[in-house]
């Protein structure tokens, strides 16, 4: 959820004319990352879990291209929420891998 954050943080450097726009697209893919771990933790189910892990890195590589285009559009700094937004990557894929494994 410190992503989700700092999501919101950060969109308050960007042109409010984005506000529909990019801005909207970043947030809805950081609140999505978590809310999909709880969504799948609270399934009960591994298969499911892992299925909703799944949902939430492709919700983190959604983030990961909006911040990139935002980077090249209005020049922003996005490097640390982009180092946070690749361990967050990390651990999803961890935590996936050792689901699957016990599978």
């Amino acid at each position: 959820m410190d992503l989700a954050s700092k999501v919101y943080r950060f969109s308050d450097l960007i042109p409010s004319k984005e506000h529909f726009g990019l801005i909207s697209q970043m947030q809805r893919a950081a609140v999505s990352i978590p809310s999909n771990i709880a969504e799948g933790y609270q399934r009960k189910g591994t298969k499911e879990l892992i299925q909703f892990l799944r949902i939430s890195y492709g919700s983190a590589a959604e983030l990961e291209t909006q911040l990139l285009l935002a980077r090249s559009i209005y020049n922003l700094d996005i490097e640390q929420i982009l180092n946070l937004l690749i361990e967050v990557q990390k651990m999803l894929n961890a935590y996936q891998i050792s689901l699957t494994a016990k599978l």
